[in-house]
C-alpha cells in the first residue's frame, strides 16, 4: 500500500476526508516555504502539495501566479523542490508535487521520478499533462514508486473520466470549476455532480479542489469528497503574515472542517 493509500485509507476509518493543502516551494524564500510546509502538516494536513513555480501558470488564479513570480525572482531552482517535500516528510505528512509538465520534462523524467521518491515524495499532480500522452511519466513513476496524478473537470466525457482515473493512483484530482485557482465566495456547484459522476467509473479516492478557502466550505466539499485541496487562501496568508500564524490558524479551521462536517465553524480567514 503506497503513502497515499495508507493516508486515505486512514481518513475512511475515521469517518472524515483528507485535508490537502498547497503551498509553492521557494515562496516567499526557501527557508520561509520550508517552515510553512512543516507548519501546515503539524496544524493538521493530511497530505502538502508543494507546488513548483512556473513562468506560465496555466491553471493557477493571481494569488499562486504571484507567489510564483516571487519565488522565481528570489532564484528558485527546480531542484529545491526535493528539500521541501523532504521537508514535509519529516513533519508527518504526505507529500506530493505538483508540476507543469516542462520543468520535469527538462529535468528529465526519470531523474525526476527517482529524486521525489527519494525525497520521501508519494506523488505527482501534472495539470497540464494528459494521460494520453504521459508515457514516460508513466515509465518512470512505476520504476520509482511514485502515484501519477491527473485531473477531471467539469468538462470531462464519461469516456474521458474512465480514461483518466485508470491511469491515476493514489487519488484523483477533481476540478471543481473549469477556471484557475483562487478563493471564492461558494463551492463550484458541478463540484458534487462530477464525484459522482467520477466515482461511478473508479474506486480511487476523489479530492476537489479550486475554490475552497474556509472550514465552512471544507466541510461542504467533505460531504462528498474523500479530500478537500486548498491552495489560494493559505498561499495568501504566508504573504499576509510570514510568521505563519494565521497559517497554522487557517490550516486548522481547515482540519476542523474537513474531521466533523456538521459541526463546521464559520466562515474565517483567507475568503
Amino acid at each position: 500500500m503506497s503513502a497515499l493509500e495508507q493516508v486515505f485509507a486512514r481518513c475512511r476509518e475515521e469517518g472524515r476526508a483528507a485535508l490537502v493543502a498547497y503551498l509553492p516551494a521557494g515562496y516567499p524564500d526557501l527557508e520561509t516555504s520550508v517552515a510553512a510546509v512543516r507548519a501546515v502538516a503539524e496544524a493538521g494536513a493530511d497530505v502538502v502539495e508543494v507546488g513548483v513555480p512556473y513562468t506560465d501558470p496555466l491553471m493557477d488564479g493571481p494569488v499562486i501566479e504571484q507567489a510564483a513570480s516571487q519565488a522565481l525572482a528570489a532564484g528558485f531552482r527546480l531542484s529545491q523542490v526535493f528539500e521541501v517535500v523532504r521537508a514535509v516528510a519529516e513533519a508527518g505528512a504526505v507529500p506530493v508535487v505538483m508540476s507543469y509538465w516542462n520543468p520535469v520534462l527538462r529535468y528529465g523524467p526519470d531523474r525526476f521520478a527517482r529524486d521525489l521518491a527519494a525525497a520521501g515524495g508519494a506523488g505527482l499532480i501534472t495539470p497540464d499533462l494528459v494521460p494520453d500522452e504521459a508515457g514516460a511519466w508513466l515509465a518512470a513513476a512505476d520504476a520509482h514508486g511514485v502515484d501519477p496524478v491527473f485531473l477531471v473537470a467539469p468538462s470531462s466525457t464519461d469516456e474521458r473520466l474512465r480514461m483518466t482515473t485508470e491511469h491515476c493512483r493514489g487519488f484523483v484530482y477533481v476540478a471543481s470549476t473549469m477556471g484557475v485557482t483562487g478563493a471564492r465566495s461558494e463551492v463550484g456547484s458541478s463540484a458534487e455532480g462530477l464525484v459522482a459522476r467520477t466515482r461511478a467509473v473508479t474506486d480511487l479516492p476523489l479530492c476537489v479542489g479550486l475554490g475552497v478557502s474556509t472550514g465552512e466550505q471544507a466541510a461542504q466539499v467533505a460531504a462528498f469528497a474523500d479530500g478537500v485541496i486548498v491552495g489560494s487562501a493559505l498561499v495568501r496568508t504566508v504573504g499576509e503574515d510570514p510568521g505563519l500564524d494565521r497559517l497554522r490558524e487557517l490550516t486548522a479551521e481547515l482540519a476542523r472542517g474537513v474531521v466533523n462536517p456538521a459541526a463546521a465553524p464559520p466562515a474565517g480567514a483567507g475568503a
